[in-house]
């Protein structure tokens, strides 16, 4: 593992994989987490921001999310945020604290979900097998390497890519599990 081409590599399967996983967190399992809003963009003081740059994120309970916005006059634009975002809430201003109560899902929401997890999951798969890509490649351009160091290099390369797809595959069906309990 001593060559660059392969540490860069690692690292970049590693910020794949990483970010998967962030997008499967953000799906709507039925159980409150704050991720589920904190990307949600905010019209604030002119400009747009993340909702987590803007208030704090709680819950409360497992069927409810609490925002706290740090300046009460942001109220209203975290709800239209929130709205706009489209993700199936309906937000509630009380006073200080918005509150989102969670709906319970439905059997037909839920395999929305575990479709909408798929297609996270292939499209990481997608840039797993980019990387692979542009790592054979460059082995190929490196002209330090002799033919059976680029073999060796290519097989941890191909070693790599194959942990991470199966590590992606086991999140998937982690979560798709979380999604169709009821």
């Amino acid at each position: 593992m001593s060559h660059p081409i392969l540490t860069e590599m690692q690292s970049k399967i590693k910020k794949t994989v990483d970010h998967t996983l962030h997008e499967f967190s953000s799906i709507h399992t039925g159980k409150a987490t704050p991720s589920m809003v904190e990307s949600v963009m905010v019209e604030a003081y002119g400009s747009t921001m993340r909702l987590k740059e803007c208030a704090a994120i709680s819950t409360p309970d497992a069927r409810m999310i609490q925002i706290q916005p740090w300046d009460v006059s942001l109220a209203k634009a975290i709800e239209k945020g929130i709205q706009m975002a489209n993700l199936g809430f309906n937000p509630i201003v009380d006073g200080k604290l918005i509150r989102i109560p969670l709906p319970d899902m439905s059997r037909e929401r839920r395999q929305e979900f575990v479709k909408v997890a798929h297609k996270l999951a292939e499209e990481g798969r997608v840039h797993v097998r980019n990387v692979r890509r542009d790592a054979m490649d460059s082995l190929k351009k490196a002209d330090a390497l002799s033919e059976d160091e680029c073999k060796r290099h290519e097989k941890v390369v191909q070693s790599m890519t194959d942990d991470a797809i199966k590590d992606i595959n086991q999140h998937l069906a982690h979560k798709e599990q979380e999604l169709l309990a009821v």
